[in-house]
């Protein structure tokens, strides 16, 4: 997301636990992507004009909020909850300071009805008189963007750079919005969302999966996915675990999602 804001134009703010990745940020105002591909050099691409404030400085995270054009979540379902009541503590103080200025949040989580849960989390942390359905856009988003592990030994030798595959596609939820859509570079705007979300879920993440399970039953030493994918057997399984996944997801949202672009 960073990467697709950066080269929109975009500043981009980070809010990080991690004290030591803020502070480099905030020296060198940039950071290295490495794309990975398989059997072909690396590229290596900067992302410039950000910054970072540490996650416990609540009162500059309230005030970024406040000032936002934007902003995303991107920190596992089982953290947001822990970061819904600075958000909502930061929509209160844009309320107060902009009056009705809408913000949009765009929610970067592997996680279905994301919009609805998130909904239901802030207002439990905003006055009742806050009018929330007019100024808060909850915009799910189909996150395929795969971030490959680094070695302990890449992360020492430099905080400001990170590892990702070519694929740069952010679909998000056109209806979402209460802003004007931004005009970002590789946001795909749909108008159902829950289709891509399941797209993404039942087939993306079910061959992980799949493939964790039928390679640990097959070998409990195994370590990585493309362990067990390199076994034949696993291989075909899996695979027709996806297909039938996708005959499913074609029935159930066939005006969104061909057979034949589940199944590529």
């Amino acid at each position: 997301i960073g990467q697709l804001f950066s080269r929109s134009g975009y500043e981009v703010v980070f809010v990080d636990i991690n004290k030591e990745l803020v502070k480099e940020l905030n020296i060198k105002r940039v950071y290295k992507l490495v794309i990975k591909r398989n059997e072909l050099p690396d590229e290596i691409i900067l992302i410039e004009n950000v910054r970072a404030i540490d996650s416990f400085d609540k009162e500059t995270v309230v005030r970024e909020i406040a000032d936002a054009d934007i902003i995303a979540t991107a920190v596992g379902k089982h953290a947001l909850p822990q970061i819904v009541p600075v958000i909502a503590q930061g929509l209160k103080s844009r309320y107060e300071k902009r009056g009705k200025n809408p913000l949009d949040i765009i929610i970067a989580e592997n996680l279905r009805n994301a919009a609805d849960y998130l909904r239901k989390e802030l207002k439990i942390y905003l006055p009742q008189e806050y009018p929330f359905d007019e100024l808060v856009g909850l915009i799910e988003s189909s996150i395929g963007k795969m971030v490959p592990l680094m070695k302990e030994e890449d992360k020492k030798r430099d905080l400001v750079w990170i590892y990702a595959e070519p694929y740069n596609t952010l679909i998000v939820d056109k209806k979402g919005f209460k802003n004007p859509l931004p005009q970002v570079m590789d946001f795909r705007a749909v108008e159902n969302i829950k289709a891509y979300v399941d797209r993404k879920l039942f087939i993306h993440n079910l061959g992980h999966s799949a493939s964790a399970y039928f390679g640990y039953q097959y070998d409990p030493e195994m370590t990585f996915i493309y362990e067990a994918l390199e076994v034949p057997g696993i291989y075909k399984i899996v695979r027709e675990c996806m297909k039938q996944s996708a005959v499913a997801l074609n029935r159930a949202y066939f005006k969104d999602l061909t057979l034949q672009d589940l199944q590529t």
